[in-house]
C-alpha cells in the first residue's frame, strides 16, 4: 500500500480570475479564521488518520494568503497521520500575495515546495487573464522563495491564451530555465461553462486549434531543450523534481481532500465535499457532509489516467490486475504506433507528444478494445 497524499483546499483569493472554475470566494478575515479552525477540526476528525503520509499539498484559491496560519493546519496533520520525514510539502502562491518573511517562515515550518500562477511571461497577456501581477513581479516572486530556502519551486504556463505567441512561451521558459526552477506546468487554456471568457466569448480571439497545437508541441520542444522532461501530458520537470502529490492522483493511488470542493479517494471509495464554504463551517463534522462518487480504480479509470502520463500503461498490469484479454488492444495500439500517436512495444502502451493532443478521442478508441 503506497502511502497517502492529503490536499487542503483554501477557497480563498484576492479577486477572481475569468477563466478560473475553481471553487474560491473573496477573502475574509473573519471567515479565514474561521475556517482554519475548521480544518484543524476536520484533520483531527478525519478517516484513515494514522495512516503513513508522504505528501501535503495546500491548493486553492490562494493558499499563501494565510500566512503563518497554514502552519498550524499543517502541524494538525503531523499530529493525526504518520507523515515520512521526506514528505513533499506543496503551497500554492500567487505572485502579487506573498512577501519574502510569509514565505520564509513557511519554509521554516515545514513547506518544502511551491507552486506559483505566473501564466504567462507578457503583460499584455498576463492583464488580459485577469492577473494582478506582472512578469517582472512573477520572476521577483521565485528569487524571494529561493532566498527564503525553497529548493523545489513550480511555475504554471497557461498556453493557447487570447493573442499568445511561441516568442513569449520561449521568454517563459528561458527565463525560468535560467533561475533555476525545477518544474514548469504548461496548460492548454480551457474555456470553462459560467465564466467571465465564456460569457466574452473569449476563444473568438485565442489561436484557434491547429495554432494551439503548434504551441503545445512548440514548448515540448522547448521544454526539452532546456532540460526539463516531459512526465504527463501538461507537466514537465527536471529529474527526480516531478510532483509526487499530482502522481497520486494519475496512478489512482490514495489521497484524501479536505475542504469545500475537495475530492478524496480511499479504500477504494470516491468522496467529495459540496462547494459550500458556510456548510463546511457550521457542520458539528464535516465528514458527514461528504457525497459519494463511486468506487475508484476501475480499467476505464486506470487507462485514462495512466494514459496522461510519459511512463503509460503496461498491458501485463492490465491482464494480472482485470483479468483482461488484451489481444484486441495490442492490435489498436500496434496501429496507432504506425500513425505517430502512440509508443507501443507489446506491453508498454505510452501516448506521444502528437497523442498527447488528441487524448481524449484516443483514450475512448482504445477503451473499445478492452
Amino acid at each position: 500500500m503506497y502511502p497517502l497524499g492529503i490536499y487542503l483546499h483554501i477557497p480563498f483569493c484576492l479577486s477572481k480570475c475569468p477563466y478560473c472554475d475553481f471553487y474560491s470566494l473573496p477573502y475574509d478575515e473573519e471567515l479565514v479564521n474561521q475556517y482554519v479552525s475548521q480544518l484543524i477540526r476536520a484533520i483531527a476528525d478525519a478517516p484513515a488518520g494514522g495512516q503513513p503520509v508522504d505528501s501535503i499539498y495546500f491548493g486553492g484559491g490562494t493558499p499563501v494568503l494565510l500566512g503563518e496560519r497554514l502552519l498550524s493546519v499543517l502541524q494538525a496533520v503531523y499530529q493525526h497521520f504518520d507523515v515520512s520525514s521526506d514528505c513533499e510539502i506543496t503551497l500554492e502562491a500567487n505572485p502579487a500575495a506573498m512577501t519574502f518573511e510569509t514565505l520564509r517562515k513557511l519554509h521554516q515550518g515545514g513547506f518544502n515546495r511551491i507552486s506559483m500562477g505566473v501564466q504567462s511571461a507578457s503583460d499584455s497577456e498576463l492583464q488580459r487573464l485577469g492577473r494582478r501581477h506582472n512578469f517582472a513581479q512573477a520572476v521577483e516572486s521565485v528569487q524571494l522563495a529561493q532566498s527564503a530556502g525553497f529548493e523545489n519551486i513550480s511555475v504554471d504556463l497557461m498556453l493557447g491564451t487570447p493573442q499568445q505567441t511561441s516568442a513569449s512561451v520561449d521568454h517563459f521558459i528561458q527565463t525560468f530555465a535560467s533561475l533555476g526552477v525545477q518544474h514548469i506546468s504548461g496548460y492548454l487554456l480551457k474555456i470553462e461553462p459560467g465564466t467571465p471568457f465564456a460569457r466574452q466569448q473569449i476563444q473568438n480571439i485565442c489561436p484557434d486549434e491547429d495554432q494551439s497545437a503548434d504551441l503545445y508541441l512548440h514548448t515540448v520542444d522547448q521544454m526539452l531543450q532546456h532540460g526539463y522532461a516531459q512526465y504527463e501530458i501538461s507537466n514537465f520537470a527536471k529529474p527526480g523534481f516531478e510532483s509526487r502529490h499530482n502522481l497520486k492522483y494519475w496512478r489512482c493511488q490514495q489521497y484524501l481532500g479536505i475542504g469545500p470542493a475537495a475530492h478524496s479517494f480511499l479504500d477504494g471509495k470516491r468522496f467529495f465535499f459540496p462547494r459550500d464554504l458556510s456548510g463546511f463551517l457550521s457542520a458539528p463534522n464535516v465528514w458527514s457532509l461528504c457525497v459519494p462518487d463511486g468506487s475508484g480504480g476501475d480499467l476505464e479509470e486506470v487507462l485514462m489516467l495512466r494514459l496522461r502520463l510519459c511512463e503509460g500503461v503496461r498491458l501485463s498490469m492490465l491482464r494480472q490486475q482485470f483479468e483482461l484479454d488484451t489481444s484486441a488492444l495490442e492490435k489498436r495500439a500496434a496501429f496507432l504506433q504506425k500513425q505517430g500517436l502512440v509508443y507501443f512495444d507489446g506491453d508498454l502502451l505510452c501516448l506521444t507528444a502528437q497523442g498527447f493532443l488528441i487524448s481524449n478521442s484516443l483514450i475512448v478508441d482504445l477503451l473499445e478494445c478492452c
